[in-house]
């Protein structure tokens, strides 16, 4: 009787774990977003492809490319040669109150440094409490004092 008492105690604990706040939560998906980038720099396409979600979707110059599978596919000459051809970082970071999906954005910029594009992407917390990509678009630099003329 002890034995089943424990068990049942050890399968309700999670549910009694404290939620985390909103704030977390964005540190959490910054993280995640900074080790995603980092794939590209190490090379690592295997590192890369553990962050896609089954069903994510990447957008960019106007391809869409639906599944893990072939954004992986499509993505691998990114990863030939030494130097990764462009990287990127997280300027903004939100994370809905549900906690259950985060969206990021920020620059794309060329080996030299230049801002070379923006990226926005849509992460879903999953089941197992890992974040990973559902909805990714790429967009090229715009000058966008004469955009807005």
């Amino acid at each position: 009787m002890t034995r089943w008492i424990l068990c049942a105690a050890l399968l309700l604990l999670p549910s009694f774990a404290p939620a985390q706040t909103n704030a977390e939560l964005k540190e959490q998906v910054r993280r995640t977003e900074i080790a995603f980038a980092k794939s590209l720099a190490d090379r690592s396409i295997t590192a890369f492809a553990s962050f896609l979600s089954k069903e994510t979707i990447f957008m960019s110059n106007g391809n869409v490319t639906h599944g893990a599978s072939q954004v992986v596919e499509r993505w691998e000459k990114f990863f030939d040669g030494a130097q990764a051809p462009f990287s990127w970082e997280p300027e903004t970071v939100e994370v809905l109150d549900s906690g259950k999906l985060a969206m990021t954005s920020g620059p794309v910029r060329d080996p030299s440094g230049k801002r070379i594009g923006t990226f926005n992407s849509v992460w879903r917390r999953e089941s197992n409490s890992q974040w990973k990509i559902v909805l990714d678009n790429g967009c090229p630099a715009c000058n966008c004092e004469a955009a807005g003329k």
